[in-house]
């Protein structure tokens, strides 16, 4: 097992003690409304306000059985070679609109693109595929709306929407010119890597994981669905240009490995960065922790060249 004295920093640290103070490990413990409660609570406490020049605006994009509400952030001059979907995390369980608001907030400054998040459906109230099937409508509303190319883009459970949304969305004609996805869970192999080195890390268990994925699946089986674990498709060619950036203490890390390898293997184009001594969930941090701070610019670079069709790596 991993020696986090060793591999953690004093900023990341202050960040789990931060966290940990509003939003506890054993959290996994309550009911989902309690546990929604004090997400919510956590994600205020983090809160970083919005760059100048940013603005939001609230809709709604509309399916023939519901709503879902989504949020478009622009810069006053707005960068009109792309735009890019996000979707956030939360173990697909938690979280929306307002859970990430300053991260699509200080994306969309720095980048310059027009971001918009997506509130897709939660589970338990709505088991898979009900959260793909909203990320999937959003990404057909985007390319209905105007002719720029679209980034998916997603953290955590985002990560996982936005790599499923790249697969199934192959052979549309505004399929995505690129997915960066952080820290997301794919579907990977439990037994080894860094789900049996970072078991218990902070932040992110392995019974984290089991808990997030029988509510999400209602204990049904999906593992041979790709729009529940992208690491089972057969088939990766064609995806898009792909940037997988993963927290080395976390669990959920390997993923990132072996969905760049299954890209490289079928002719893609992607680069895996696993960032030293960070833990999931660490996007919180960048204004805090040096390290998270250099992994965010290192994230903003890849939407923005992704958006550009500029492949550096």
């Amino acid at each position: 097992m991993a020696d986090y004295t060793k591999l953690l920093d004093p900023e990341v640290w202050a960040f789990i003690e931060k966290t940990n103070s509003y939003y506890p490990p054993e959290t996994i413990d309550y009911t989902i409304a309690q546990q929604r409660d004090v997400y919510d609570r956590m994600c205020r406490a983090f809160f970083g306000g919005y760059p100048e020049g940013v603005t939001a605006t609230d809709s709604t994009i509309a399916t023939p059985a519901h709503q879902i509400p989504i949020r478009t952030y622009r810069k006053a001059a707005p960068d009109q070679t792309a735009k890019v979907l996000y979707f956030h995390g939360g173990g697909f369980i938690l979280g929306g609109l307002e859970s990430h608001d300053d991260i699509c907030a200080e994306l969309c400054a720095r980048t310059g693109f027009e971001i918009t998040s997506v509130d897709y459906r939660l589970a338990p109230e709505h088991l898979h595929p009900a959260a793909f099937e909203d990320a999937f409508a959003a990404f057909l509303w985007a390319a209905a709306a105007d002719k720029r190319p679209i980034v998916v883009a997603g953290d955590s459970a985002g990560g996982n929407l936005a790599a499923a949304v790249a697969h199934l969305a192959r052979g549309h004609e505004r399929a995505p010119i690129g997915q960066v996805l952080i820290y997301p869970g794919l579907g990977g192999d439990v037994t080894k890597g860094s789900y049996a080195t970072h078991a218990e890390a902070p932040m992110l268990t392995t019974r984290d994981l089991a808990f997030y994925k029988d509510i999400r699946t209602g204990g049904t089986d999906f593992s041979a669905d790709v729009r529940y674990l992208p690491l089972a498709d057969t088939d990766f060619a064609g995806l898009p240009p792909t940037v997988v950036i993963t927290a080395e203490c976390d669990p959920l890390s390997s993923d990132g490995e072996a969905y760049r390898d299954r890209v490289l293997a079928d002719g893609g184009k992607a680069v895996w960065r696993e960032e030293p001594g960070l833990v999931h969930g660490y996007l919180r941090s960048r204004h805090s922790s040096a390290r998270a701070r250099e992994s965010f610019s290192r994230i903003v670079e890849a939407v923005k060249a992704l958006g550009t069709s500029d492949w550096p790596y």
